[in-house]
């Protein structure tokens, strides 16, 4: 199966299976000399891992990191990072009924039809659990960038019908709160909503905001590399993503141009701009704003209420889905966003060493 790296320079290639052995990612392209261990890793895992509140699955999975190879006396060497997180809770025998039919929402029925054979014991490749191995590369992303004083910062902006106010924004209450809401009082809001919709064996969705400041301006490329063409292919691939925004993103298609262009000014003998409608990015390339772009997360396909679908033998059929399942997938989704979003960052900060010939000259001393 193709398809499973991402990335040009710093490329990462994430394998295993929801109820394989264990699952995993390869990093190929970290620079040498960075400081790095597990627990470097470990607090991102954590952020996504299931069982631990009420609105999440209860499979318990430790999602314990090991790094296999690429460190030396706790530093990167320049070659392939392996990392490895072993599956200790599978419940596969909640599957078995499924391999004979597609559940709705999910992918069953698209992996027959390009493979002709699926792993139906918890969606296989197609997984939630595939994130893992995207979160590992992107707590390594994120350290490199912080190198350069740039830092990401995730939450969930809505839930439902329920959305965070911004005046009460707590980056506290990210981690805190069950919802990763930055705003204690709509999350508590959200919880209430989410409990009724779990009473009726539902699920609900949301949106994901990603916020990214310090980055100079000048990355990425102006045709098929355009930064924000690259980010929203890096969170279109998270399974339940069904649309991105940068900047202001639909809300572009109402405005004017008076009021869409985002004017520019001298600030401290540096171009800035008085607003940021377009999220950081013109052109394909950053301009020194903060980014700033949202996912949208479908509801988790996986509901206890009876649905309609069709059998492998063709027949149409009634089912109620069993096993162990997220009512939302928001919260969970919240550090894979986050991840995605600074591996697509780090590969562009990359390949920006050769934009100009100046850059080269003073990387090799010339």
């Amino acid at each position: 199966m193709a398809g499973s790296s991402f990335g040009n320079i710093f490329q990462i290639t994430t394998w295993g299976e929801s109820h394989g052995a264990a699952l995993g990612v390869v990093v190929d392209g970290c620079p040498a000399g960075l400081s790095l261990s597990a627990d470097d890793i470990q607090p991102y895992l954590n952020r996504r891992k299931p069982g631990q509140t009420k609105i999440a699955t209860p499979r318990k999975e430790a999602d314990e990191v090991e790094i296999l190879s690429g460190l030396f006396e706790g530093k990167t060497t320049g070659t392939p990072i392996s990392m490895l997180v072993r599956n200790t809770s599978q419940h596969s025998a909640d599957y078995s009924e499924i391999a004979s039919y597609y559940r709705p929402g999910h992918a069953d029925y698209t992996f027959d039809a390009k493979f002709g054979f699926r792993d139906y014991r918890g969606g296989g490749r197609s997984s939630g659990r595939e994130t893992i191995g995207r979160v590992a590369a992107g707590a390594i992303a994120s350290k490199l960038l912080s190198e350069f004083g740039i830092s990401l910062t995730a939450y969930t902006k809505s839930i439902g019908p329920i959305s965070i106010d911004m005046a009460h924004f707590d980056k506290s209450a990210i981690t805190e709160t069950p919802t990763c809401m930055p705003d204690r009082e709509a999350s508590a809001h959200a919880e209430r909503y989410l409990a009724d919709c779990m009473k009726e064996y539902d699920s609900v969705g949301g949106v994901i905001e990603c916020v990214i400041d310090g980055v100079f301006a000048g990355l990425g490329d102006p045709v098929f590399e355009k930064l924000d063409a690259n980010l929203a292919k890096a969170i279109m691939s998270i399974g339940a993503v069904k649309a991105v925004e940068i900047g202001d993103g639909i809300d572009v298609a109402k405005h004017r141009g008076s009021k869409n262009n985002d004017p520019f000014r001298m600030e401290n003998g540096q171009v800035t701009k008085s607003t940021n409608h377009a999220g950081g990015i013109l052109g394909g390339i950053s301009d020194g704003s903060q980014i700033v772009l949202r996912a949208y997360i479908k509801p988790t396909p996986s509901i206890f209420s009876p649905q309609q679908t069709v059998n492998k033998s063709g027949e149409d059929i009634e089912i109620s889905i069993k096993g162990r399942h997220d009512p939302i997938i928001v919260p969970r989704a919240v550090v894979v966003v986050e991840s995605m979003a600074a591996l697509t960052l780090l590969d562009a900060l990359l390949a920006n060493a050769g934009a100009k010939l100046e850059n080269l000259k003073k990387i090799y001393g010339v």
